[in-house]
């Protein structure tokens, strides 16, 4: 659907809602009602020439149903506050439903007026409450009384939302109080608190009231504080992280590299124990001492015998 029309009337007037045909030339036409916070409930069905109404709106005199040869309009004679909601006009072929028209209405009440506190500095931990009044005047009916925060910018959101008159409303005065507790702040609620309420075919909003601490640059300064330490510790793991993987991949390059060289140490070996057998090897000279001899024999040169002995 296209974004809807709002149309603001006055109690008492007579309004037409248009639905013209969209598929066929005479298709099944619907027309629903819904009000804030309730289900849609079927006002009537056309076919053809025929229309039928349901539910409340059966024999109902300010409801009627106009039919053409272009579509079906629904027409609500002297506007009542009640008749402030947002109606459907529906086409149906077979089981499948084309939703063609939709219309916000509001039917203009009594003025009403909000007052809201003003701006409220809590410490961290403390609580809150900020309050709300409105001057209904002849407004009887229930209200519906909604909470919004806004942090910041595009970021308004409800809080809370109660439907019926509060205990705390003065008949002679026709005002309500309304009030919002909020209990253990912390910073992430702090932001502009608004009060609006829903009655009477009106929705007023209060013009906000501010949280804030009173403690908030000592809160700024422990976010430095923790934002820094938090940095501080991420560099450490990384730093510590590169420390381990390089101590690794030297130890594994070492370890390649004694595998490569079987060979060499083999021979290195092999030469040690030759050297630790030589050095176990004792040399001896032996010498005789032999009897007076001949001159015959004295020319014969002497004989030196070498024995090695191996432990």
């Amino acid at each position: 659907l296209q974004p809807s029309p709002l149309l603001m009337v006055k109690p008492g007037h007579n309004l037409t809602l248009e639905c013209l045909f969209k598929n066929n030339p005479n298709p099944r036409i619907s027309w629903y009602k819904q009000t804030l916070e309730e289900k849609p409930r079927l006002v009537c069905v056309n076919y053809r020439t025929t229309g039928t109404f349901y539910n409340e709106f059966k024999d109902h005199p300010r409801f009627k149903l106009h039919m053409n040869n272009k579509g079906a309009n629904l027409t609500i004679m002297a506007l009542e506050l009640s008749d402030s909601a947002t109606y459907y006009c529906t086409e149906q072929e077979f089981h499948k439903y084309d939703f063609i028209e939709r219309f916000n209405v509001i039917v203009e009440g009594p003025e009403l007026t909000l007052n809201q506190s003003a701006s409220d500095n809590i410490q961290s931990g403390r609580s809150g409450t900020p309050n709300c009044s409105v001057h209904t005047g002849t407004c009887d009916g229930n209200h519906t009384v909604y909470w919004f925060r806004n942090s910041g910018p595009s970021e308004l959101s409800l809080v809370f939302s109660h439907k019926g008159r509060n205990n705390q409303c003065e008949k002679e005065t026709n005002t309500c109080f309304y009030s919002l507790s909020l209990k253990n702040l912390d910073i992430s609620q702090t932001g502009t608190y608004y009060c609006a309420v829903a009655a009477c075919g009106h929705i007023v909003f209060g013009n906000g009231s501010k949280v804030e601490f009173e403690d908030n640059g000592k809160l700024l300064i422990w976010v430095y504080l923790l934002s820094a330490g938090w940095i501080l510790t991420i560099i450490v793991v990384v730093l510590l992280s590169i420390s381990i993987f390089a101590m690794k991949k030297k130890n594994s390059q070492d370890l390649l590299d004694s595998q490569s060289r079987p060979a060499v140490a083999a021979t290195a070996n092999t030469e040690c124990q030759s050297e630790k057998e030589e050095d176990h090897l004792h040399y001896a000279a032996v010498r005789v001492n032999k009897p007076n001899k001949t001159r015959r024999q004295r020319n014969i040169p002497n004989e030196c015998v070498y024995s090695g002995v191996r432990c």
